[in-house]
């Protein structure tokens, strides 16, 4: 029997980089997106869910499980990018990035326990990022929303493993997406940070210059799928597996790389 998985914000990024992965392979993908309407050229199913949305969360928790009798796997990758000097960010973007980032994707977790418990399996892996480990400048806000995500899944891991529900984490380092693209940024600057910003501006640069092909993600996320056992952290991308071998010494190495990397320019 094909297997059925359910991936949030399938209509762009990484998650329709998985989804179309996913759909060649043979199982059974269904996305989501705040309109699927747009992506009826889509060669899997998508339905409605805004993550912003209680009502649409709520909507969607009585839809999926009537339209399908069994959920294999829940892909968490819905999200979006709010950058800037952490001091100018609006608290209220901020909390939307939480709440989208962090809440959406606990609420929509907390949809589909019920069903994983009932049929004693399932497998969740939520889209994090390397930024959810060692954090960067111009992404506090993100970068938070990530490191929750990092904290709130591992303990999640213990507490399912009697209902063997498997949950695991990707963590992708810097690859070509559209995310800089949809991303949130304030409106109101500081001056006091002007130096700074025009550091942070090509500091950015040169990691989207080096950044690699996202199909690498898509490939990570397959393996998560296809292994009976996943490990919970499946970091991807160029440098990462130094950066989890000095785990306990990364974030001093990495911060005084990046201090080093914005001071030169």
């Amino acid at each position: 029997m094909k297997q059925t998985i359910l991936i949030t914000g399938a209509s762009s990024g990484f998650g329709l980089l998985i989804a179309n992965e996913l759909h060649k392979k043979g199982y059974n993908v269904i996305g989501t997106s705040r309109n699927p309407e747009k992506y009826t050229s889509l060669p899997f199913k998508m339905i409605a869910l805004d993550l912003d949305s209680e009502e649409s969360i709520n909507t969607f928790s009585e839809r999926i499980f009537k339209e399908i009798s069994r959920l294999d796997i829940l892909i968490n990758n819905a999200g979006f990018l709010v950058s800037g000097i952490a001091e100018e960010i609006p608290i209220a973007l901020g909390r939307k990035q939480l709440e989208t980032n962090f809440w959406g994707t606990i609420k929509v977790t907390n949809a589909v326990l019920p069903h994983f418990r009932k049929q004693k399996f399932g497998k969740i892996i939520t889209v994090g990022s390397i930024i959810g480990l060692v954090s960067f400048p111009n992404a506090a806000y993100y970068a938070a929303s990530k490191h929750a995500l990092e904290g709130y899944f591992k303990s999640l891991r213990y507490e399912l493993n009697e209902f063997n529900i498997s949950v695991a984490m990707i963590e992708p380092a810097a690859f070509k997406t559209s995310i800089a693209d949809n991303s949130s940024s304030p409106i109101a600057q500081i001056e006091d940070y002007n130096s700074l910003r025009g550091k942070i501006e090509k500091f950015t640069n040169d990691l989207v210059e080096q950044a690699e092909d996202p199909k690498m993600v898509a490939e990570k996320v397959l393996k998560v799928v296809q292994a009976k056992n996943p490990k919970f952290r499946n970091i991807v991308g160029k440098g990462t597996s130094t950066l989890i071998n000095l785990q306990h010494f990364a974030y001093g190495i990495l911060e005084k790389n990046v201090l080093k990397k914005l001071n030169s320019f």
